[in-house]
Formats: structure tokens, C-alpha cells, sequence
């Protein structure tokens, strides 16, 4: 496995990235565990340092809907407005009028579906102009701000008709909340986080702090610095988009539950019928669509191979990728370049993770290209 660990070291060395964590498993347990660099100043990384994961904690979020799911509680159609009433005064955003947005009622109705593979119309301000241009205009706070004031803000299409990256999962972390009554934390700690041992795993930092790394952001001279990005810290409401810290090895367990069908060490979490629905594609015949960054300090574009889909809690691949993930492998990501896959014709699940900006930016891409290469070329 020195090859995984020489990718790490090549790619801190030439500060492709500024630090890395990266470990691989099976079904049966850890297959490769590394790490390279300083996840803060004077702070070895180590497979024990904590992440803020932001992204990768949408599976979680989408997990948690399935369980509920799973319990006949609600069905991958039912209305989001059915259970939230305040969707329905949600608008679409059309474009403006000078300076007065022109919103009008959707044309369709949101389903849980819908939520869970971002096909709800909702796109963060990353990706639509129109999005930031209303907040600005407005005063509209973002998911970031961690007030519930903050989801109501338009869609920028109707419905089930197209892929837009957004806040879809903190409404169904609110969906779950609603039907359940636990508030979505305690809810994910009783039915995931502690049946599948996921100590290290967490919606506060406090337990952490000691092995929490920084987050760094590519300068114009193309040096890392220090920026300060985190989730909000005792939030009106937790976000099952973006609110979880984590470690590589937490993260594992919940790819290692995926690949052994929904259970783990003797838990189960899923039925079998419930984990095939987490995992089938479940957009309705439509596509993931390229994500072109309107913020370019923060991500580059996002490009996935034609075809690609989502379930219930992933982006899927449709095909094989040559020397590379398996057509049915589900995968994705934090946007401080906390990275993972599944592939489950390969058995296999991986982690590559550290804390900066842009998200996917070049050099981070090929760090994490060769990585992958590397874990196939070693199986």
C-alpha cells in the first residue's frame, strides 16, 4: 500500500493539497489508512483528525429519511407540503423586474424524491446567479446562518425538472424532525451515529477540538492561508446538508454499512428493500447537470460523466470509468475537499479528506485522481 501513502506525500509535498487523511476498506474492515502534512499548525495529521464534512453529511440526512421510510412513516412521494405546510410558500424565481424579483407559484409539486436527489428546484447560492442576486436584493440570510428563516428562500425551477445543487437535504432533515419528533441530531444519534459505533462523528466540535484541522483557501499567488469556515455552532436548526464534523474512519463505517447492504458488525440500520431504494437512481429519467461555480473562490465547476444519476442519499455513475469506480459506484463530497466513494461490484469504499478551498479545484483533482487510480490499480 506504499503507493497510497506516496500519493499523500507527493501531493503535501508539492502543496497540492495542504494536508491529507485518506483510508480504504471492504465490507469486512480497513484495507489502507494514511495520512501526510499538518492538519494545523503544529498538528500531525493522523486517522484521527476531525473534518468538518459540510456535504458528506447529506447521506446521513438522506439515511435518516429512509429509515423512516423503511417504518412505513413516509413514502419516496410524498408531498413535501404534506408534512411541511411552509413549502407552499415557496416560490419559483423567473428573473427580475430592475430590482424586484419575479417570482410565480411552481408547477409541480415537491415530493421527498425530489429533496433527496436535489431535483426540488432549491440551488444554493454557488450555482444559479440569480440566487445570490436575490439575497443581496432581499437581506435573505444563508443555510450557513443556521436560522430556519433561511430555507424559505425561491426555487429557481419547478419541481422534478431538472438537477439543482441546494439545500434539499436541510428541508428533509426538517421532514424527519416533523414526523418523528426527535430534533434531527438526537434522531441521528439514536438510529445512526451510535448503532454503527460512529464515536467521532458529531453535530458540535467540543469533543474534537484537540484533533480538529484548519481549513485553508488557495491565494492568487497560489500559496495556501488560513480562512475561517465552519458549520454555525448551536444553530436554530441543524442542517443534514452541511452540519457534521467527522473523521476517515467514522466515515468508513457508514460506506462499510452500504457495502455490507445496510447493516454493520451484527446492526442493522436498513431492510433490504430499503437499502436497494437508497441506492437505485431515483431521478425520475433525469440526469445530474454540470455545476458551474458562480463563485470560483469557493468551488470550481463540478463535471461528472454523462449519464450520471442520483439515488435516494448519492450521486451514482452509470458507467465504468476505465482504471477507475464501477458503473453502480456512489460517491460524494464536503466542499473543503472531503471526498468519498462506494463501489459495490468492487467491494471496496474510500475516503481521501482534507479542509480546503476551491472544491475540486485542479490540483486537488488530480491529487484525487491519482489516488483512485492507485487504490485500482492495487486491488
Amino acid at each position: 500500500m506504499s503507493i497510497l501513502q506516496n500519493v499523500l506525500d507527493e501531493a503535501t509535498s508539492a502543496q497540492d493539497v495542504p494536508f491529507a487523511v485518506a483510508m480504504t476498506a471492504n465490507s469486512a474492515g480497513v484495507t489502507f489508512s494514511g495520512a501526510a502534512g499538518e492538519a494545523r499548525e503544529g498538528l500531525k495529521a493522523a486517522e484521527d483528525t476531525a473534518f468538518r464534512i459540510f456535504s458528506m453529511t447529506k447521506a446521513i440526512g438522506s439515511l435518516a429519511a429512509m429509515i423512516l421510510i423503511d417504518r412505513g412513516k413516509l413514502g419516496l412521494d410524498t408531498p413535501v407540503a404534506d408534512i411541511l405546510p411552509v413549502w407552499n410558500d415557496l416560490r419559483v424565481l423567473e428573473g427580475f423586474d430592475g430590482d424586484t424579483p419575479i417570482l410565480r407559484v411552481p408547477k409541480t409539486q415537491a415530493t421527498l424524491r425530489h429533496l433527496a436527489t436535489h431535483t426540488s428546484g432549491m440551488e444554493y447560492e454557488f450555482w444559479n446567479p440569480d440566487v445570490p442576486k436575490y439575497m443581496e436584493m432581499t437581506g435573505h440570510p444563508t443555510v450557513l446562518s443556521g436560522l430556519k428563516t433561511s430555507l424559505m428562500y425561491p426555487l429557481t425551477t419547478d419541481p422534478g425538472t431538472r438537477w439543482g445543487y441546494g439545500p434539499s437535504i436541510d428541508w428533509l432533515g426538517q421532514v424527519v424532525e416533523a414526523v418523528d419528533g426527535r430534533r434531527i441530531d438526537a434522531f441521528c444519534q439514536d438510529e445512526i451515529l451510535d448503532p454503527l459505533g460512529m464515536k467521532d462523528t458529531a453535530f458540535e466540535p467540543d469533543a474534537l477540538l484537540d484533533r480538529l484541522s484548519a481549513v485553508s483557501m488557495r491565494g492568487e499567488d497560489g500559496q495556501f492561508g488560513p480562512v475561517d469556515l465552519a458549520p454555525p455552532a448551536n444553530p436554530e436548526f441543524y442542517g443534514m446538508g452541511h452540519a457534521l464534523y467527522s473523521t476517515a474512519p467514522d466515515y468508513l463505517r457508514i460506506l462499510r454499512m452500504v457495502l455490507n447492504r445496510g447493516k454493520l458488525d451484527g446492526t442493522r440500520i436498513l431492510s433490504d428493500a430499503a437499502f436497494d431504494a437508497m441506492i437505485a437512481d431515483q431521478m425520475n429519467g433525469l440526469t445530474f447537470q454540470s455545476m458551474h461555480s458562480v463563485a470560483p473562490t469557493v468551488s470550481a465547476d463540478v463535471e461528472m460523466p454523462a449519464g450520471t444519476t442520483h439515488s435516494f442519499a448519492f450521486v451514482r455513475n452509470e458507467t465504468d470509468i476505465p482504471g477507475m469506480r464501477s458503473a453502480g459506484a456512489l460517491s460524494w463530497a464536503g466542499v473543503c475537499n472531503t471526498h468519498y466513494w462506494i463501489d459495490p461490484s468492487k467491494d471496496l469504499a474510500a475516503v481521501i479528506m482534507t479542509q480546503s478551498l476551491p472544491f475540486l479545484e485542479p490540483r486537488f483533482q488530480k491529487t484525487y485522481q491519482a489516488y483512485e487510480q492507485a487504490v485500482y490499480a492495487g486491488l
